[in-house]
């Protein structure tokens, strides 16, 4: 029986995956935490990381959906409870 073989990744692949987790995290940031500053940084970082590999970009697509949501959810609460958007 003939499987599929495993795919190896390079390291670039493997930085980038990283990278786009990282955006995950500070997009999720803007939640409690300023969100017109968090924001274009870690559109910024998504875009270093869709740069650097093909094989994430289902991850930097994820990345940057939570990016914009959680751009949307925490200006919001940032209006709502009357702390600074930037």
């Amino acid at each position: 029986m003939m499987g599929a073989e495993p795919r190896t990744w390079g390291a670039a692949e493997s930085v980038a995956g990283l990278i786009a987790a990282g955006a995950i995290f500070v997009g999720a940031l803007e939640l409690v935490y300023r969100p017109f500053r968090l924001a274009p940084a870690a559109l910024l970082v998504a875009l270093v990381a869709a740069v650097m590999s093909r094989e994430q970009q289902r991850l930097v697509m994820l990345a940057i959906a939570v990016i914009g949501v959680c751009f949307v959810i925490g200006a919001g609460l940032a209006v709502w409870l009357d702390r600074p958007l930037y």
